[in-house]
């Protein structure tokens, strides 16, 4: 076969890997690693921790301080970022054998707090990702669509590739 007419894409050098840490991720981190090493990449692995709505905020706001409301919110994130470090310690070793110390395909770490669907494109900038992967449960045209609520809105806003990958089961 000819290579005449094919369009050349730039390299896949570094994939970030969104995930939320929920059941049917697996898949997800599985296509991601698949990639990663198809590609000779390395990935980002990145969860976003969304806040607080409006109603948990006001009701935090009602009964404490601001001093205190500050020191429990770092401490909270501080605990937060400490789990799902772990959490993603334990997933690499359960998927690639090995901890996150020892992988040679994740090369990052990413806990952040935000609205998902904003963040993760920005973090992609942030990391020069050349490929985001990220999962999808949607529930059928009569549920959220053809996408996810955060996926639709990462796809339609990320001036980077999205992979987005089917992981739940309907």
């Amino acid at each position: 076969m000819s290579r005449k007419g094919l369009i050349k894409t730039p390299p896949i050098k570094t994939i970030l890997y969104a995930t939320d840490l929920g059941k049917h991720m697996r898949p997800v981190f599985r296509r991601a690693i698949q990639l990663a090493q198809v590609h000779d990449a390395r990935i980002v692995m990145l969860h976003i921790i969304e806040p607080l709505t409006g109603t948990g905020q006001a009701i935090v706001d009602t009964y404490l301080s601001s001093k205190k409301r500050e020191q429990m919110q770092h401490d909270g994130m501080k605990k937060v970022l400490e789990t799902m470090r772990a959490r993603i310690d334990k997933f690499c070793e359960d998927e690639l054998g090995e901890g996150i110390e020892e992988s040679t395909l994740v090369s990052d770490v990413v806990v952040h707090s935000g609205r998902a669907g904003d963040e993760i494109p920005r973090q992609a900038l942030d990391k020069q990702a050349d490929l985001i992967v990220m999962g999808t449960c949607s529930h059928g045209l009569l549920g959220r669509g053809l996408l996810g609520s955060t996926a639709a809105r990462v796809v339609q806003t990320s001036r980077v590739p999205v992979l987005v990958v089917p992981n739940c089961h309907q």
